[in-house]
């Protein structure tokens, strides 16, 4: 597990009405901890009144609990059971017993009923609760909800520890990455705002370092020794030692960071080399860089590596695939379209272990740009190269509004193991019904070229997240059976 995501601690606090047999609550809530197995704790007070709900929160929160499930073993006590949710800061998830342990007289416990006044009452507290989607089961049931949680807990306890650090303002004429900030701080994300001359500045003081060296040998190791441009490895570790030391120093009281950096084009003419590489090191270890300033783009991928516990990265949603690949490499071999399909793509931010083949190579759309002249590139040199290794994905984003309106997408698809033959980190998508997704979700609802991907199949965990902070305009890849709001009837 990653260093900078939260360990999730989970708890549980059963609740009882007074005119049900306590024990039955009691019994149940046994019955959820072992089927739950090590790691889940088991807070004794059986909450029946409000002084009840009060000492549990108490204990719970005494024993370092960090993400708490509060279970209906029976009908359960609305205004104690919704009180605890006022008294707990950290996720909360509330999951109710099925019948069937007992007989329906003295075993009967209607939590399927109290669910339902439970939901009731948090709606008049105004409080925000992780419900499954179907929250009601047996012992064994609950305990696999409750394991469900997990990684959702850890997505909400990390944006509420996460500060995101940025360097330069976005790049001209990427306008789509330009998003108020204002919406972070209504999640409890911290934001600090940097220039690139402070990141030069920061840079410069670690020239002749002496941990370079060693830095250096650890990225030998990674490329091995046939990497033809390993002489910008000493820039580059002395760029990767800046911004880890420019974490510790300005994390504060924060406990996870991300960053999002200006990454051209006045950072190779005055830095002497690309970023790409070092944005991947850093993100293979679970500390999110995105390209080009993308402050939501870092908050997306952090978001993913908390629920997944593995490397995501950001691609630019890119460019279609040809027909002659389609022909060649999918069609007949996989059940998808070619509108179906396209490449996702970025200059070199994806960690090596993604890749199939990776290998260290140079920015070809700044090198033309910025060293047309030279033959062998010298300043854009510093990505980490290759095609993405085939298998599930989901592609995903939550995203500002210019009217500091949080929305979000996710889709689930799969990377196809088919050649790109192309450069970057790269690899070709496939997500159903991608074309009207494409059309009536990311152009009709106005989001920037950069999605986040995870690696595996994480719709579910990630919907959850969204839903739990509230998003209201939370998007998917709708089956053709499901028209979109605009989408036209009669096309054809």
């Amino acid at each position: 597990m990653f260093k900078n995501i939260p360990s999730v601690k989970p708890g549980i606090i059963a609740v009882s009405r007074n005119c049900f047999p306590r024990e039955l609550s009691e019994r149940r809530r046994k019955a959820v901890v072992k089927a739950f197995g090590t790691g889940l704790y088991e807070c004794k007070k059986i909450v029946e009144t409000e002084t009840d709900a009060e000492e549990a929160v108490e204990d719970v929160k005494s024993k370092g609990i960090n993400a708490l499930v509060v279970f209906l073993g029976n009908f359960g006590p609305e205004t104690p059971e919704t009180l605890i949710a006022d008294w707990w800061d950290g996720p909360i998830m509330y999951v109710a017993a099925a019948e069937g342990d007992g007989d329906l007289f003295d075993g009967r416990g209607d939590a399927y009923c109290g669910m339902l006044n439970l939901s009731y009452n948090l709606g008049l507290r105004h409080r925000k609760a992780y419900l499954p989607e179907y929250p009601i089961g047996t012992a064994e049931e609950v305990a696999e909800k409750i394991k469900e949680f997990i990684p959702i807990a850890r997505a909400v306890l990390g944006l509420k520890g996460l500060k995101i650090i940025t360097f330069g303002p976005r790049p001209d004429d990427f306008l789509a990455c330009n998003a108020p900030i204002k919406a972070l701080y209504d999640l409890g994300v911290a934001v600090e705002e940097n220039s690139e001359l402070d990141l030069l500045a920061a840079y410069n003081k670690h020239q002749g370092d002496k941990r370079i060296s060693a830095k250096v040998r650890e990225m030998n190791e990674e490329l091995g020794s046939k990497n033809p441009y390993a002489g910008i490895l000493p820039k580059l570790a002395q760029f990767e030692l800046t911004l880890r030391d420019w974490a510790k120093e300005h994390l504060g009281t924060r406990k996870y960071v991300a960053f999002a950096n200006k990454c051209w084009p006045a950072f190779q003419t005055e830095f002497g080399f690309v970023p790409c590489y070092v944005n991947s090191r850093l993100t293979g270890e679970g500390i999110p860089v995105s390209c080009e300033v993308d402050i939501y783009g870092a908050l997306s991928e952090y978001i993913g590596t908390c629920i997944s516990g593995e490397a995501v990265t950001l691609l630019d949603i890119n460019n279609t695939v040809p027909e002659s690949i389609y022909d060649k490499g999918i069609k007949g071999k996989y059940k998808c379209r070619q509108d179906e399909t396209f490449m996702g793509f970025h200059c070199g931010n994806t960690c090596s272990s993604l890749l199939k083949k990776p290998h260290m190579g140079y920015q070809l759309i700044m090198h033309r740009g910025l060293e047309p002249e030279k033959k062998e590139p010298d300043i854009t040199r510093g990505t980490m190269e290759g095609d993405l290794k085939a298998g599930d994905i989901t592609f995903y984003r939550l995203q500002s509004t210019a009217g500091t309106e949080l929305k979000a997408y996710v889709a689930e698809g799969s990377v196809l193991n088919v050649p790109t033959e192309s450069f970057g980190s790269i690899g070709i998508f496939e997500i159903p019904e991608m074309n009207r997704f494409y059309r009536h979700v990311l152009i009709e609802k106005q989001y920037p070229h950069h999605g986040a991907v995870a690696f595996g199949h994480y719709g579910k965990e990630i919907f959850e997240v969204f839903k739990y902070l509230g998003i209201a305009d939370i998007s998917y890849n709708q089956p053709a059976s499901l028209p979109y709001p605009k989408e036209n009837p009669f096309q054809k």
